[in-house]
């Protein structure tokens, strides 16, 4: 057998029946899926700041993947090229936060799972991914960190300062501080008792404190 039987082979040239109906259905589902997915990220995301275009190529992923599950699955010539193509493939965006990988691998291996015909694992998978993603994230294991940013004119201030942040919140740690000719600069990670902030007022009525600012932090949690 020479090397060009080798891809005259019927073996190789194969194709399973083709069906219209069963792509239709496939493509559906896998919209419906990736839609759930879709709903799940933008009602979960906690991140600084939410991209439309990342929530919506999941719902693409998931599209594309099974479109390609269901060509491999009827040709095993395609089936082999679809393994070289994909393999120089190299992605350049960015993952911002740890749960875009996920969403990412969950609309992959939604459009997977449809593609190769399994749509009721794909729909029971999802839903239970998907409530379980929605209870952990309306869970509050951690009290909402803020970091307080206090400009103080001199030492006194930042202590009277201190002292009121020390009494009004649960914990904090100074995360910075900067001195300079114009005065103390002071950065702390706090915690607030009930998300009470009127504190933030009494320090900034302090004399020698010429300003005060609490912003949300998205960081890491302190242990």
């Amino acid at each position: 057998m020479t090397f060009s039987d080798i891809f005259k082979s019927s073996f190789l040239e194969s194709v399973t029946e083709f069906s219209a109906l069963d792509t239709v259905i496939g493509l559906i589902f896998a919209l419906v899926v990736g839609l759930f997915i879709f709903l799940v990220y933008k009602k979960t995301f906690s991140g600084i700041m939410y991209s439309t275009g990342f929530a919506m190529s999941l719902v693409g992923l998931s599209l594309v993947t099974t479109l390609v599950i269901m060509a491999v699955t009827s040709n095993v010539v395609l089936s082999l090229g679809m393994v070289g193509a994909l393999s120089i493939v190299r992605f350049r965006s960015a993952i911002k936060e740890p749960m875009e990988i996920v969403f990412l691998f969950w609309a992959l291996a939604a459009g997977i799972v449809i593609g190769a015909g399994m749509i009721p694992l794909a729909v029971i998978g999802s839903v239970v991914i998907g409530v379980i993603l929605i209870l952990f994230s309306s869970s509050k294991f951690h009290k909402t960190p803020y970091i307080l940013i206090v400009e103080c004119d001199d030492e006194k201030a930042e202590e009277n300062a201190l002292n009121i942040i020390s009494k009004s919140v649960d914990k904090y740690v100074v995360k910075s501080k900067s001195v300079n000719a114009s005065g103390i600069e002071l950065t702390a990670e706090i915690r607030v008792k009930d998300a009470a902030t009127s504190f933030v007022n009494r320090i900034n009525e302090l004399n020698g404190v010429s300003g005060a600012t609490l912003v949300t932090f998205n960081g890491d949690y302190m242990s």
